[in-house]
């Protein structure tokens, strides 16, 4: 045990043992996702890609999520974003998303076109309050395990409400025009993206920016996700 452990001693998020942010015992309980959905019409599909009827020319191409959204993720997950802001547990969800995107055949297949990582912006004002975007440090920490470049060729330019809570269309509503090209950004030099957010509900984040993307000369964007709600 190093000298920051000792002064800094690291608990189990959900049943406090000391030693780690995850114990192993906790670490049992998550379970990996295996629910291909097309974003599009929420119905099941292989490998989560956009079904050949939903496909259109503006639309996500496939979206990818690593675990389920619930008991011991839940608790990571809002240790990472929400006050005291674990960010060490940066590490420990790093890992899990990698993981099980690497287990995921369509994901691996993707990975041979060299997809730049793209994080899912926040809002200014929220950036400011936060001092991180979390889907930032997500896409650092994959960028690093899978040897991908990262950028931010998104910004938000609009302040939404949270999603949470929010039925499908009214998630739609509150995103929609959220999303810009970063400025001096040429897509051309991007024609591959995985846009990488914390948390997949209805994909209505993922669909408007990957939206925004192709209008401005992607070629493909897929979504990847740390959880599945």
């Amino acid at each position: 045990m190093g000298i920051l452990d000792l002064l800094f001693p690291k608990y189990c998020v959900n049943c406090r043992k000391l030693g780690s942010y995850l114990c192993p015992n906790c670490f049992a309980y998550i379970s990996f996702d295996d629910s291909g959905t097309c974003l599009i019409c929420l119905r099941a599909s292989i490998d989560g890609v956009t079904h050949p009827a939903c496909r259109s020319r503006y639309a996500i191409d496939a979206a990818f999520a690593s675990i389920a959204y619930k008991g011991v993720v839940k608790k990571l997950i809002y240790s990472f974003k929400y006050k005291p802001y674990l960010t060490d547990l940066k590490t420990v969800l790093g890992d899990l998303f990698y993981e099980s995107l690497i287990q995921q055949e369509g994901f691996t297949q993707i990975l041979e076109m060299s997809p730049v990582l793209v994080p899912i912006p926040l809002h200014s004002s929220k950036l400011k309050s936060r001092g991180y975007n979390h889907a930032q440090i997500l896409a650092s920490q994959l960028a690093k395990r899978l040897n991908l470049q990262q950028a931010d060729l998104l910004k938000r330019v609009k302040k939404t409400a949270s999603q949470f809570g929010l039925k499908r269309e009214e998630r739609r509503i509150n995103v929609a025009g959220a999303f810009a090209v970063s400025p001096n950004v040429l897509l051309s030099q991007y024609p591959n993206i995985f846009l990488v957010d914390d948390i997949l509900t209805t994909g209505a984040t993922l669909l408007e920016a990957a939206n925004v993307l192709k209008r401005a000369g992607a070629r493909r964007v897929w979504g990847i996700a740390l959880a599945r709600d």
